[in-house]
């Protein structure tokens, strides 16, 4: 048809840019125990009072935990480590068997979780390049 487009949505190549590959991101968001420097799980959502872990272990309801969470150096050298302490509101099995999500509040660090929580809203946003 004349005059009428069918596909609104441009190419993400021809006016969007990331500043970072997305697939790099499951690298980043893995959270580790603290004490063990055992894998916990991986976050699945996040604001500035809690988060969802997705984890192969079911965890224990009320149970407060000590994290950590690797995240890139500001530098872009080496590991950042952000240190936290949650504590366990829910979980239910996920839709992969053998895996679970659990909902956690967040009991300290909760200014540096909205950063967070605010730097992967732009990460997953889409900018023009002159934005990027």
């Amino acid at each position: 048809m004349h005059g009428s487009r069918q596909d609104t949505n441009p190419e993400p190549s021809e006016q969007f840019n990331r500043r970072i590959a997305r697939h790099q991101l499951h690298a980043y968001l893995n959270v580790y125990n603290s004490h063990t420097g055992q894998f916990m799980g991986t976050l699945g959502n996040v604001s500035c009072n809690g988060f969802m872990l997705l984890s192969p272990l079911p965890m224990m309801l009320g149970a407060e935990y000590d994290m950590q969470l690797h995240l890139p150096a500001a530098n872009g050298e080496g590991v950042q480590v952000l240190p936290f302490r949650a504590v366990s509101r829910w979980c239910r099995p996920d839709l992969t068997p053998g895996h679970y999500d659990a909902g956690f509040s967040i009991l300290d660090s909760a200014q540096i979780f909205a950063s967070l929580a605010v730097a992967l809203q732009r990460y997953f946003s889409f900018m023009h390049p002159v934005d990027a």
